[in-house]
Formats: structure tokens, sequence, C-alpha cells
């Protein structure tokens, strides 16, 4: 019998975070009290410009960057996108270069806008094979650029939202800089838990999202470095040094620089805390459930993620179970939910199609504490239980 109390335990922070208390506060004014338009000249509006100023600075400083290399953007959907077009359509303009590399596992922020400038404005795709644990070898990256010359653009995630895993690429951005082949991540996963130093990233692009780390939702930012050829896909006013047109949301903007302050302050020490309490769940998953595989790899993913294969058991009847039992928790990537696929992650790791339909994501973050992980991991068990005997 499943357990009577239903707390709210979320294991879903991959998908998205609550607002931080402090980052509500520090939003809270440019609402309403301090509204002006940061393109005006007058006093209202250059209240609200120097408080998009101060963001981007905190922002550029925290990713070791300048402040005139930070766009502010309205997702990290639209920062990828950004990046990969303007990367790429320029380098074709300028050089003739025609081809992108990235991965099969990428976001489909950037999967699928790397189709769809093969498909429609004719690019070459290649996407470069990675290992059952979902990890690329820098290596391979490095061969399929050759000698760079027909590379538009290169774009390798820092670390995978479904599985965790962490990639080599400040090795494939040294290899890139050297040919001076432009280079993307997405790190839209990885902000507030790994470094974003874009210095020793090797990137010439960086795509992150404030509602991943404690910040609201609705705002992202894209780092570009200086000098870096880029094709502007959204245009109207000079907003953002003629970058991304429309008017900047003053309030969201600081509420990522907020947020993205905390969380690069406390990296270090809740990076520490959350592998303790995940490979707990993980021990204890594995060793309770048969059938039961982690995906990904054990050293090499974010702290706070683990992903698993339930043989057996299809994701839907564990989630349902989980939420009924008071466990919020998801089976991959949050903006592919509802979709009757295969993920698409799972499947160029090489799960066969009846085995990817068990899959399971277990994300935590600063609201949780021992307790939930035991509870969390007696639930499971339990739900995987009976939905076996059920059927």
């Amino acid at each position: 019998m499943l357990h009577t109390a239903t707390p709210s335990i979320y294991l879903d922070h991959s998908a998205t975070t609550p607002v931080r208390p402090e980052v509500m506060a520090a939003m809270t004014p440019y609402f309403a009290e301090f509204y002006g338009n940061p393109s005006s000249i007058h006093a209202v509006g250059r209240r609200s410009g120097a408080a998009l100023t101060r963001a981007r600075r905190t922002v550029a400083e925290l990713l070791h960057a300048r402040p005139g290399e930070i766009i502010f953007t309205g997702c990290g959907t639209e920062s990828d996108n950004a990046a990969l077009r303007g990367l790429a359509l320029a380098r074709r303009a300028a050089t003739g270069a025609d081809r992108l590399i990235t991965l099969p596992i990428e976001h489909k922020a950037v999967l699928y806008t790397a189709q769809d400038l093969r498909d429609h404005f004719g690019f070459r795709l290649t996407l470069v094979p990675v290992d059952g644990a979902g990890r690329v070898a820098a290596a391979d990256v490095i061969a399929a650029l050759g000698d760079g010359e027909d590379v538009a653009a290169v774009s390798v995630m820092l670390a995978n939202n479904e599985v965790g895993t962490i990639q080599p690429v400040a090795e494939i951005g040294a290899r890139c800089r050297e040919l001076g082949v432009p280079f993307h991540t997405d790190a839209v996963q990885a902000a507030g838990r790994l470094s974003l130093n874009v210095e020793e990233l090797n990137v010439d692009a960086l795509s992150i999202s404030a509602h991943k780390f404690y910040g609201p939702k609705g705002v992202g930012a894209l780092y570009l470095r200086d000098g870096t050829p880029f094709l502007p896909f959204m245009t109207g006013g000079s907003h953002e040094r003629g970058r991304r047109a429309g008017t900047e949301n003053v309030p969201l903007a600081v509420g990522l620089a907020e947020a993205l302050t905390l969380a690069e302050a406390e990296r270090p020490a809740e990076n520490e805390r959350l592998r303790g309490l995940r490979d707990r769940l993980i021990g204890r998953i594995l060793e309770e459930i048969d059938g039961a595989q982690l995906t990904g790899p054990r050293a090499e993913r974010l702290a706070h993620h683990a992903g698993f294969i339930i043989e057996g058991v299809e994701a839907e009847g564990m989630l349902i179970g989980l939420d009924l039992a008071g466990v919020a928790a998801s089976s991959g990537s949050a903006c592919s939910s509802g979709s009757q696929r295969p993920s698409h992650v799972l499947e160029a790791m090489g799960y066969a199609p009846g085995l990817a339909a068990g899959a399971l994501r277990l994300s935590l973050g600063r609201s949780n504490a021992p307790a939930d992980i035991e509870y969390a991991a007696d639930t499971l068990a339990e739900v995987v239980g009976k939905i076996r005997g059920s059927s």
C-alpha cells in the first residue's frame, strides 16, 4: 500500500525552480515603482536604464565577460536560437562556410534550430555521436571539424538536461578557437551548478535561462564574445546594441542577475550537499528496484541530477503514482512533456524504445532534505511494485 501521507516533495528542479524571496524583493520595485522605459532619456527612464546596466554588469562579472558581451533575451530557447542562427548566418555570409556541427542529444532548442537551418536555409549538418553515457569524445568533434574552413558554427551543450552528462566543452572550444570557428554552448542546465567562466570554457557564445537557478521565467541571457560575427534574428529598435530588438524587461533582468549572484555564491557548498543526497537516492533505487538502470555517467554528471530507466514500467504510470504520493518528478525534458515519442537523448545513447519508455528524471534542489530522499525512494519502490503487480 502506498503511503497515506502526501508531502510536497519537489524533485523536478531541472524543469524549473521556484523564485527565491531575495530575487522577488530585488525585482518588485521595477514592476510599478520604477517603471520607466530604459531607453528613455528622462529621469524615470534613466532610473530603469541604470538598473539594467547594473544587472548586465553583474552577469558579465559572474561569467568573466564584459558588460557589452551580455544580451538579455526572453528565455534559454531564444538564446540558443539567436546564437546558432546568428553565428551560422554571419559566418556563411562572410566566408561561405555552410556546415553545422552539434550533438544528437542537444536540447531541441539547438537540435531543431540546426535542422531548420539545414532544411530551410541550405546548411549541411553533422551530428557527432555520443557514447552510452551520453558523453561525446572531444576528439570526435575535433575530427569532424577538420580544418574548419567549411564549418559555420559548432554547438555543444555544457550539461545535458535529461541525463545530466557534462561535456568536454573547454577542450572542444580550444580547437574551435585555433581554427577560428564560432563555438556556442547551451549552458541552461549548467548555470548555477557549474562554472560559467567563458574564458576557461573557450566559447564565443553561451546561453542561460533564469528560471533554472531560482530566477523568474521569461528571461534569459546570451553571452556573445566581442568581435564575433553575428546576425540578429529579432530586428526593430537598437536595443541590446542592435543585437536583440525589443524593450528590455528590466525587472526580470534584475531578477536574473540577483539569482545568478546567489547561485554562484552558494554553488560549491550546495553542490556538495546535493551530491550527497543524489548519491543516496541513486544507491537506494539501484539496490532496491529490480531492473533499475542509471542513465548517464556516475561521476561526470550534474550534482543534483539522477536519471533512470526502470525496465518493464512506463514513465507515465510512475509519474502519476509519484504525484499522487506527493512527489513531483519527470521523465525527461519538460519541453517534451506530452510527447509520445521516446526521448531522442536516450535513443542517441543506444537505448531501445521499449526501455526508453521507462525513463525517470529526479532532480534535486534547495528545498530537499535527507528525509525527502528516503520518502521518494520508498515511494518509487512501492509505485513500481504496484504497477508490476497489476500487469
